[in-house]
């Protein structure tokens, strides 16, 4: 337990320099062992001034790197599937960035490449599972005081969508935090979904449909509805109103500075996710140190990851077919409960 808990970050992009960052300076019990990144220079800026790093191009040369006890996984999905099975091929613990894999087929793979080692190896960062607010709204739900939950408010905004977003991936990419934040509160697995799409935001790039708003059915009835507009032009704003037989709550209201001054009042607005969940993301990598080195495994599981990932294409697919579509979920294997 003295001993650091060597990582290797995969990906150096804005993301894992911001996961180098936390580990080398906020993350107690923990170094930053080895970067890959297929950008060497890109992940050697990530890693100056921190001693005793290997820089790698190659996901193999990082994993197999000197003192290399864990990973963490930043870099963009599609390569998520290969870096995982990797990992589980040396019997490394991982953390893993949402999207755990963005298609369901190869997120599948992953389940069944954990289930056969029958052992937690992998968490998924869906970093809302520790974010203040969220454990809050949570503990609250789990109580029962307000009765059976009936409905869930969402929202979630950017200032605007980064080059190459597309129409797919305001489901598949933004609202996947919703998908899974709606599970864990509910305790239940989303059964259907169907995307309503208003008149696109001039803000929207040419062939973006910005915003949408989509609606998801769960296994006992409960309605999930969110509003996502990626293009908003003000801020990164996250909401989520539980509306239940005897009450509600809501949450992301509180969570900026109210400034008063000069006969006016002013609230900022975080311009960036990595500030909003900044406290989040420290709380999640820290857990997860503490259990790596502990050898348990805690949070989000691979098999988050995939229902995510299968919500997510049946979202897609509701987008395009402007219908309702159903989930179809592959049986869940013993290993996850």
């Amino acid at each position: 337990m003295s001993e650091l808990l060597g990582v290797a970050v995969l990906g150096a992009g804005h993301m894992g320099a911001d996961h180098i960052r936390r580990i080398d300076q906020v993350v107690s019990g923990a170094r930053v062992a080895a970067v890959a990144d297929p950008e060497a220079e890109r992940a050697k800026d990530a890693v100056a001034g921190i001693e005793d790093v290997s820089v790698r191009t190659e996901v193999s040369a990082a994993l197999d790197a000197p003192g290399v006890r864990a990973v963490l996984i930043a870099s963009p999905g599609p390569a998520h599937e290969e870096a995982l099975l990797g990992a589980f091929a040396r019997g490394l613990p991982v953390l893993c960035e949402k999207p755990m894999v963005p298609e369901s087929a190869g997120a599948l793979r992953v389940v069944e490449a954990e289930a056969r080692l029958g052992r937690r190896l992998a968490q998924v960062g869906f970093m809302r599972h520790y974010d203040a607010e969220y454990v809050r709204l949570k503990s609250l739900l789990d109580s029962g005081r307000l009765g059976r939950p009936l409905m869930l408010h969402c929202t979630h905004r950017n200032v605007s969508s980064p080059p190459g977003f597309t129409t797919a991936m305001l489901v598949n990419s933004s609202v996947a935090h919703e998908i899974d934040a709606a599970r864990w509160l509910l305790n239940q697995e989303l059964t259907a979904v169907t995307v309503l799409r208003p008149t696109s935001s001039t803000n929207a790039p040419q062939g973006l449909i910005d915003p949408q708003f989509v609606l998801f059915e769960t296994e006992r009835g409960a309605l999930v509805d969110v509003e996502v507009f990626v293009n908003s032009g003000f801020g990164y704003q996250v909401r989520c109103e539980a509306v239940c037989e005897s009450g509600t709550a809501r949450i992301g209201d509180e969570h900026a500075m109210v400034v008063t001054g000069a006969g006016g009042a002013c609230e900022e607005v975080a311009q960036d996710y990595l500030v909003r969940f900044a406290d989040a993301y420290d709380r999640e990598v820290q857990a997860w140190a503490d259990a790596t080195r502990q050898g348990r495994v805690t949070g989000p599981s691979v098999w988050d990851g995939y229902a995510a990932s299968a919500v997510a294409e049946a979202g897609v697919r509701a987008q395009e077919s402007g219908g309702r579509v159903t989930v179809e979920l592959a049986p869940r294997p013993h290993l996850y409960g």
